[in-house]
């Protein structure tokens, strides 16, 4: 399968942050307002297309859930790329709405595919426990727990989770995709406003996983559960009653990374694999 744009068209690729509290989620809906929509709109209408364009992205993040380091790919005629390429930052600037933002649109190298060729993600998840609450102008990005977490208690159960799984308890199913993901990173650390950040980097993720691993964590934090809790249920496959996947607004996309330009190709290859454990069929 080729990730090369059709004859005649440029693959464009847009790096974007947006604030997700009044968006249901990336994907585009047919009656609700989502980024997606938002930045197809704006681009159709500043380069005046005939045609809809079609964004894909790196990480088709949920409704409430915010983006400081989104990465996007659009295919454009060529002629107007030419025309317009020095313009179409600006022009954004001028007809996005305020709560979300490009920074960067530049030709894409050959086999770049903003989903496919990534090889990792990472997103941070911020929780505030101090008694008085959240400080009001964070309150839209850090979720408030009433009861203080240990934040090394925390990372003694984050260590137990990492490697390569079947995350199967800590996923929302969809029919027909795998829950095997490789989670790379999974630490705790104090901001200097005190808020406990975890920051979370995987090859891929699945629905609410990052939600529900934090949820698990947090029981842990608080002394609900022992350390070694997160681990049992991931280990049993299968959603845990006690887990709860917790609320979007603390959850941030920070960044996604990309191999070398000459491994883009091979990268969109290889992640359209549907993935086993060894051992399994």
């Amino acid at each position: 399968m080729s990730d090369d744009p059709a004859p005649g068209f440029v693959r464009v690729r847009l790096d974007l942050s947006y604030d997700g509290a009044e968006f249901s989620g990336w994907a585009k809906q047919r009656s609700r307002r989502t980024v997606q929509g938002e930045l197809e709109s704006a681009i159709g209408t500043v380069l005046r297309l005939g045609e809809p364009v079609e964004l894909t992205v790196a990480g088709r993040t949920d409704a409430g859930v915010h983006a400081r380091g989104q990465v996007a790919h659009v295919d454009l005629p060529r002629d107007v790329w030419a025309a317009e390429s020095d313009k179409l930052l600006r022009r954004l600037a001028g007809r996005l709405p305020w709560d979300v933002r490009v920074w960067r649109v530049a030709a894409a190298p050959a086999g770049f595919n903003a989903r496919f060729s990534a090889v990792w993600r990472r997103y941070a998840y911020r929780v505030g426990d101090h008694p008085g609450g959240v400080d009001p102008l964070l309150r839209g990005h850090v979720l408030w727990h009433d009861r203080p977490v240990d934040v090394d208690a925390m990372n003694e159960a984050a260590e137990l989770l990492l490697g390569e799984h079947d995350f199967a308890a800590y996923c929302k199913k969809r029919e027909g995709a795998t829950t095997i993901r490789t989670l790379l990173d999974l630490r705790w650390e104090r901001s200097a406003q005190g808020v406990a950040v975890a920051t979370v980097r995987a090859d891929a993720f699945c629905h609410n996983m990052v939600r529900a691993l934090v949820g698990a964590m947090i029981l842990v934090g608080d002394g609900h559960k022992p350390a070694g809790f997160p681990g049992e249920v991931l280990a049993g496959k299968v959603r845990h009653s006690a887990v709860n996947v917790v609320r979007p607004h603390g959850l941030t996309l920070e960044e996604v990374g990309y191999p070398a330009d000459d491994q883009l190709a091979a990268r969109s290859r290889e992640a359209r694999n549907l993935r086993t454990l060894p051992g399994c069929p």
